[in-house]
């Protein structure tokens, strides 16, 4: 073996290792959704905690990434595709760390529910749990399989969760207007509704982000919109 094969070799080992750690931290991501979201429906404390102990985890993932892809960067000069891999898996890695912080302000939120007078149900907010969830879960279906087509689907839905933020906003605020013992417990589902909206936000990201690792096109802000491999 040349030494610039053996250069070459070590590369792309490096690249790996950077996107299996990009995925553990993904499966970190999904996983505190899913606690965080199994908390609020089933007013599970522990669970809650559970969610808030390990946000750290997710942080020192996002640091060690960043660290290994400047190293990447700074040490390899990466070009075309390659580079472009480095630069989508920072981008990404930051979105997710930002998912972790929604789950714990979600769990907090449930703790907070859990010393206030009970609200009932809310249909609305399970439903946009679900949709969140999907919506992540898909994303970093598409960046494993680097599924452009996938990823763009995934971008259409975030409207359908904003509609249901709209929804719970309205509802909420009618439930304060009309008896302020409710205010307590209507900030505080609107608090999760509002960070459920945000990881479904965070989850369009990482499908546009996949798009341009896929394809090498921009479809954020509207940009690309009328590429031919738009569905």
């Amino acid at each position: 073996m040349t030494p610039r094969n053996g250069v070459h070799r070590h590369f792309h080992e490096e690249l790996g290792e950077l996107k299996s750690k990009l995925l553990q931290m993904s499966g970190e991501a999904e996983e505190l959704v899913r606690l965080s979201v199994d908390a609020l429906l089933e007013g599970d404390l522990e669970g809650a905690q559970a969610v808030i102990d390990r946000d750290t985890t997710i942080d020192e993932l996002e640091l060690e990434i960043d660290r290994r892809a400047h190293e990447l960067l700074a040490l390899q000069q990466p070009m075309a595709g390659d580079l472009r891999f480095i630069t989508m898996t920072m981008k990404i890695s930051n979105d997710l760390e930002r998912v972790g912080d929604h789950a714990v302000n979600i769990a907090r939120a449930v703790q907070d529910l859990a010393r206030l007078p009970p609200f009932g149900q809310m249909s609305e907010v399970a439903e946009m749990a679900r949709r969140a969830r999907e919506m992540l879960s898909d994303a970093l279906d598409a960046f494993v399989r680097s599924d452009g087509k996938a990823a763009r689907e995934i971008r259409l839905r975030d409207d359908e969760v904003d509609h249901l933020y709209n929804s719970m906003f309205r509802i909420l605020l009618t439930h304060m207007m009309e008896d302020p013992r409710r205010i307590g417990p209507a900030m505080s589902l609107l608090l999760i509704s509002k960070n459920l909206e945000r990881i479904a936000d965070l989850a369009t990201n990482v499908a546009e982000d996949v798009v341009f690792l896929a394809e090498g096109v921009v479809i954020k802000h509207g940009a690309g919109r009328h590429s031919s491999a738009e569905v």
